[in-house]
């Protein structure tokens, strides 16, 4: 039985960051340094949280049709577009969903900090 010190926190020194960078043929503008702090993973690798960081800068996203990510913007702004051309903007305090299968952009209009979880759906055979 899990008991209160396998509870992971958010909070205080998390260690350092992997640190990277949008792939160059997905580079819309800008170079944003990104730096994430996995700070959970389930047993079956399915479940993945954490804290985001991302410099300004844009690029092109394709998000697998299996995985959803919701997010909570701690600081900054960003816009996702969609490959529509419909976009939304978020800032501090504001939460969302990014649905498998999304294409479009993420641009980081002011640097931003965010709290992640990432969720993989097993693949649906067709």
């Amino acid at each position: 039985m899990a008991g209160v010190e396998t509870i992971v926190s958010f909070q205080g020194d998390l260690g350092a960051p992997s640190v990277d960078h949008p792939r160059p043929d997905r580079l819309v503008s800008g170079n944003p340094e990104r730096r994430t702090w996995n700070l959970f993973t389930d047993a079956s690798e399915s479940v993945f949280c954490g804290i985001w960081e991302c410099d300004p800068g844009a690029w092109r996203v394709v998000y697998p049709p299996n995985q959803d990510e919701f997010c909570t913007l701690l600081s900054g702004r960003v816009r996702l577009t969609d490959a529509g051309g419909a976009s939304r903007e978020f800032g501090p305090g504001d939460a969302f969903v990014i649905p498998g299968g999304f294409e479009g952009v993420w641009e980081t209009l002011v640097s931003l900090r965010k709290q992640y979880v990432i969720v993989s759906k097993p693949a649906v055979a067709p």
